[in-house]
């Protein structure tokens, strides 16, 4: 079944021509179905990429899914035209009465900050209490994987010496997870971030169960089996060229930046990067949706009943 997402949204005619089924909502009626209900929290900045990078991965599915964009209420955003927020977007506010089987949380350009210090934690605080009881399953990104792993488990980030950046080799560390389904034992992950978690205050927690990880970069993905959450922690969803248009926009900005490791044929710039995580992207939200699909209750209404 192809993903539903509004007719007019930027994104469907990309997907339509990456050869990825997108259903119309007049399609989607005719068809005697409960979609799955994913919701995408975007704090992105580029909030259009980041619909095509999480529509693209969350539509190559057999199953009917309906996509859902929300943004935060109490936050205007400065790198999306507002027309754009007030057509395709519901603020949380707006559908915190709602049910999902699942709902993903995105990174934020804030990771330096305090979690405190940021202008909407009181918001992304209620939020992440709002998913225990009207989301079946959460995939939490980066700045928001750590964010969420703060909240409910008190992990820190810790700030690094230089910003990971580049593509770096990841570890298997559980190929019986329904998650790592059909994964290699090596793989390759884009990581850019200026924090990590690590490892050590992931092992003191016992709730919480490490998935992937790399010897350069640390944790990568995590496992909450009781909240039925994932945390990851590094940008499998990124594009070709997504490392290639952050160095060059700080290049451009005058920012003092390597060369993203790993990333360039010969650390060449000039030559086009090649995507070597593609298919293990899809293989991570396709084991999530398809065990989202096999947990969550058929009756919306019934989700977030018997957690806890």
């Amino acid at each position: 079944m192809p993903i539903k997402i509004p007719d007019q949204l930027p994104a469907f005619e990309t997907l339509v021509n990456e050869g990825v089924r997108v259903m119309t909502e007049t399609m989607a009626v005719r068809q005697d179905i409960r979609p799955l209900q994913i919701g995408l929290l975007n704090l992105m900045p580029n909030k259009i990429k980041t619909e095509v990078q999480m529509a693209r991965l969350v539509g190559a599915t057999p199953l009917q899914v309906e996509l859902s964009l929300v943004r935060l209420g109490g936050h205007r955003a400065k790198n999306t035209p507002e027309e754009h927020l007030l057509s395709f977007y519901n603020t949380w506010e707006e559908v915190k009465e709602r049910k999902f089987d699942g709902f993903i949380i995105t990174g934020a350009p804030v990771e330096t900050l305090d979690f405190e210090q940021v202008t909407y934690w009181d918001e992304m605080r209620q939020i992440l209490d709002w998913t225990e009881t009207n989301v079946h399953s959460t995939l939490n990104v980066c700045w928001g994987a750590m964010a969420a792993i703060y909240h409910f488990h008190g992990v820190p980030k810790h700030t690094l010496k230089e910003k990971a950046f580049g593509v770096y080799r990841h570890r298997n560390l559980d190929p019986a997870s329904p998650y790592l389904n059909g994964f290699s034992d090596d793989f390759q992950i884009p990581v850019s971030r200026w924090t990590e978690v690590r490892s050590d205050d992931i092992a003191a927690r016992p709730a919480l169960q490490m998935l992937m990880e790399s010897d350069e970069t640390g944790v990568c993905l995590v496992h909450e089996e009781r909240g039925n959450r994932l945390y990851i922690f590094n940008h499998i969803e990124y594009d070709s060229t997504s490392l290639s248009d952050e160095y060059f926009r700080d290049v451009n900005a005058g920012v003092t930046v390597k060369l993203p490791h790993n990333y360039f044929p010969q650390d060449d710039a000039t030559k086009k990067p090649l995507n070597h995580w593609r298919s293990h992207a899809h293989l991570l939200f396709g084991n999530w949706i398809n065990t989202i699909y096999q947990t969550t209750s058929y009756e919306l209404a019934d989700i977030g009943i018997k957690k806890g």
